[in-house]
């Protein structure tokens, strides 16, 4: 599992952030996604990773843009920690 952590400029309002969200969601298998306009960012869990080109690909389809990138190990936290 990974998550991936999107810069996203050009969100304005969570219309923009369900936008984003739904494009991600049809395009790649993701088990979860997460964007924020007041942070321009975005969060992404998934299986597999997706690289940073297709990505922006996506993200400028929408209309929006792609500032930045990461992208780390992902573990699922426990019920009892």
């Amino acid at each position: 599992m990974y998550k991936i952590i999107i810069g996203v400029d050009g969100m304005m309002c969570n219309m923009c952030e369900a936008h984003v969200n739904d494009k991600i969601r049809n395009t790649f298998k993701v088990k979860k996604v997460e964007s924020s306009h007041s942070k321009n960012e975005t969060v992404i869990i998934a299986k597999e990773e997706i690289s940073k080109e297709a990505l922006e690909k996506a993200i400028e389809e929408t209309g929006y843009k792609l500032t930045s990138y990461s992208i780390e190990p992902y573990k699922k936290k426990g019920l009892f920690k």
